[in-house]
């Protein structure tokens, strides 16, 4: 990074001027790969050591026309066992999947250090309801990539006791960042096994 910085300060040509752009892009799939590279920048220029992006709330009614999909996630949530609405789902949960894989990917091709930028980033997707037809709030599942600069053991499928609040998993990120806190929300403790 310092060099980079020292490179641009000896030859400021290469520096790009770059325009505002006129807003949100209209193509769902282009403002979700703007939002990654910034993200992705942001951590390499190391202007930012936490960023978060939420695709939609929970309540969130986006279609998805690229997908054939003209309902939204939303309504289709609450498909009270109808299989053809949940295909619909299943179509946008796994565009929403492979966009997260597509941003785990480049933070993983991102030299930084004597690993890459996902070696040490934690990064959490995942939603507050398991499953939107019956409004649940448990057994929610959370993916997480990358290292941790270390602290983490990835690459495995870990399972956690029924009831266990989500927040016990932030507050065991949150101690990997070394930011002391005894609670946060609802949680309960630490996840052990991460």
């Amino acid at each position: 990074r310092i060099e980079l910085v020292e490179t641009m300060e000896q030859d400021p040509a290469q520096l790009t001027t770059f325009e505002r752009p006129e807003g949100i892009p209209g193509d769902y799939r282009e403002h979700l790969d703007v939002m990654s590279e910034l993200m992705i920048l942001a951590f390499k220029l190391d202007q930012t050591r936490v960023a978060s992006f939420m695709w939609a709330n929970e309540g969130s009614n986006r279609s998805f026309p690229f997908l054939d999909v003209a309902e939204g996630h939303h309504q289709l949530s609450h498909h009270k066992g109808d299989e053809s609405m949940i295909e619909k789902i299943r179509r946008i949960d796994r565009f929403n999947v492979g966009r997260f894989a597509r941003f785990v990917d480049r933070l993983a091709s991102e030299p930084e250090g004597d690993g890459t930028l996902l070696d040490n980033c934690m990064v959490v997707y995942g939603s507050a309801i398991g499953d939107g037809n019956r409004h649940n709030h448990d057994d929610l599942p959370i993916l997480l990539a990358g290292g941790g600069g270390g602290t983490l053991d990835p690459g495995r499928h870990v399972s956690f006791e029924s009831g266990t609040p989500l927040c016990n998993l932030y507050t065991s990120l949150l101690d990997r960042m070394d930011v002391p806190v005894d609670r946060f929300g609802d949680s309960t403790g630490r996840l052990s096994g991460l």
